[in-house]
């Protein structure tokens, strides 16, 4: 099988090991913060979690684009990728901001 001929449950499967991993890190989150009373280090594994997961489910908006035929559905491509590519900058941006407050407490 080629690459460009992934067929759907292997989008799917992609979209739900993002999904599973983003959750797996909120729960993670949550367990830190009932452990440590750390809202700094919750926050960064939420982060953390959510850049792994916008990443995998970038993947499989890339592997659907073989399935783009017509103008709105490369736009609604288009849009869902800038809207996860300005979510995933922020995110990187927020931990950046953690991660230097953190440093000067």
């Amino acid at each position: 099988m080629r690459l460009d001929q992934a067929p759907g449950y292997l989008i799917a499967a992609i979209e739900l090991a993002g999904a599973m991993l983003i959750a797996g890190y909120c729960v993670a989150a949550v367990v830190t913060l009932i452990r440590t009373s750390n809202p700094v280090r919750t926050r960064l594994l939420v982060i953390e979690g959510a850049l792994w997961g916008l990443s995998l489910k970038t993947a499989a908006s890339l592997l659907r684009t073989i399935e783009i035929h017509t103008w709105s559905e490369i736009a609604a491509f288009a849009a869902i990728l800038s809207l996860r590519t300005v979510l995933k900058h922020v995110m990187t941006w927020e931990e950046g901001q953690l991660l230097r407050r953190r440093g000067h407490s």
